[in-house]
C-alpha cells in the first residue's frame, strides 16, 4: 500500500471498530431489562455454559460446577412468590467437574391444553437460581449470571421467537447488574397463517386465531386492495380456533391489464387482524416462503395471473392481474 493511501486505510479501520462497538452496545441494550437480578446480599455465582430458548418454547440450560459431593441439582425459576423447579442432569467431566444440564419445554400458566410437562410460567421477569444438594442433604443456592454477550448475527433464524403452540414469547435476557433472567410475554392477538393451497381454480387459506378467546369461532375474511378502499369478503369455515376460506378472486380483478395487490385480514368482532406467519424463527420470510405465479381460470371465464406470497414482514398478500375479461352473453351484447 502506498503512503498516500495509508491514512485512508487507518481511518476506515477506526470507523469500522467504532461501528462494531456501537452495534455490540445496542445488542446488549436489547437483551437487558431494567431489573435487579442479584438481590441485595452478595451470593455465590455461576456463569452458564449455555442458556437459550429454542423453537420458541424449549429451555436449554447448562452450567459447570466443581464435582465435590453434589448428589442432585435443580434449576429454580422464581417470580414474586411463584417458584418452578427443573431437575438438572449430572454429567461428570474428565477434568473432575460436573456439567449440569436441562432441556425442557416451557408453557404459559394461563394457556390450557399444552400438556403437563415442563414448568408453567406466568407473565413477567423470572430469575434463575441453581440449587445444589450434597450427600448429607444440605442445599445451597447459587445465582446464575448472564452468559457471554449475544452474538451479532444475520443468519437464517432469529435468536428468539414466539412459541408455536400459543404465541407466548419466552426470551432470555439479562438484568442491569448482569444476572440471567427469563422474560415471559403473552401472545399478541393475530390470525396465524398455517398454510395456503395454490390450485388452478382457487387459493385456499388455512390459519388459526392466536392470543384471544376463540369460543365458537366466528369471523369474516377480508381482502383489502392496497392504496384503495375496495374490499372483497369471504366466509371462513371454522373448526374451533382454526379457519379455512377460499380467496374471493372473482371480485379481485381490476380489468384487463390492471394489476392490484390485496392484503388479507380476518375480522373478528370489532378487530381486524392481519393474516400473517408470525410464529416462526425465520428471519427473512419472503426469501424462504417462495411461491410461483399461477394462472387461474374463474367460473366467469376470466383468467387471472395470481401471485399469493408472504411479505418480508410475514403477511399474506395476493397480487392479481386480469388477463382476459369474462365472456359476455349474446343477451348482454344485444
Amino acid at each position: 500500500m502506498s503512503d498516500s493511501l495509508l491514512p485512508y486505510a487507518v481511518g476506515a479501520a477506526k470507523r469500522a471498530r467504532r461501528a462494531a462497538v456501537r452495534v455490540r452496545r445496542r445488542v446488549e441494550q436489547l437483551h437487558t431489562v431494567p431489573a435487579i437480578g442479584g438481590g441485595i446480599r452478595p451470593r455465590a455465582q455461576l456463569r452458564p455454559v449455555h442458556y437459550s430458548v429454542s423453537s420458541g418454547r424449549t429451555l436449554n440450560f447448562a452450567v459447570s460446577v466443581p464435582g465435590r459431593d453434589i448428589a442432585s441439582a435443580d434449576l429454580m425459576l422464581s417470580h414474586g412468590t411463584s417458584r418452578e423447579r427443573v431437575p438438572l442432569e449430572l454429567e461428570p467431566q474428565a477434568d473432575g467437574t460436573l456439567l449440569l444440564t436441562a432441556t425442557v419445554p416451557l408453557r404459559h400458566r394461563d394457556r390450557p391444553g399444552q400438556g403437563a410437562r415442563g414448568p408453567a410460567l406466568g407473565n413477567g421477569i423470572w430469575r434463575l437460581t441453581v440449587l445444589l444438594t450434597d450427600a448429607a442433604g444440605s442445599t445451597r443456592r447459587v445465582r446464575v449470571t448472564a452468559a457471554a454477550n449475544a452474538e451479532i448475527s444475520d443468519g437464517p433464524t432469529l435468536t428468539y421467537s414466539p412459541s408455536p403452540v400459543d404465541g407466548t414469547v419466552f426470551r432470555p435476557v439479562r438484568s442491569v447488574d448482569g444476572f440471567a433472567l427469563l422474560k415471559v410475554r403473552p401472545a399478541r392477538p393475530h390470525a396465524e397463517l398455517t398454510s395456503f393451497d395454490l390450485r388452478w381454480d382457487r387459493i385456499t387459506v388455512h390459519g388459526r386465531l392466536v392470543g384471544r378467546d376463540t369460543a365458537g369461532g366466528s369471523g369474516t375474511a377480508e381482502a383489502v386492495v392496497r392504496r384503495g378502499s375496495q374490499t372483497a369478503t369471504a366466509e371462513p369455515r371454522w373448526d374451533g380456533d382454526r379457519f379455512t376460506f377460499d380467496v374471493p378472486l372473482d371480485r379481485m380483478g381490476g380489468g384487463r391489464g390492471t394489476s392490484r395487490t390485496w392484503d388479507l385480514f380476518l375480522r373478528v368482532g370489532g378487530s381486524r387482524l392481519r393474516i400473517a406467519r408470525r410464529l416462526t424463527d425465520v428471519r427473512h420470510p419472503k426469501q424462504v416462503y417462495r411461491t410461483p405465479f399461477r394462472i387461474i381460470a374463474l367460473d366467469s371465464g376470466a383468467l387471472l395471473r395470481v401471485h399469493a406470497h408472504v411479505t418480508a414482514a410475514g403477511a399474506l398478500t395476493v397480487a392479481c392481474a386480469e388477463l382476459e375479461p369474462a365472456h359476455r352473453s349474446t343477451e348482454d351484447i344485444a
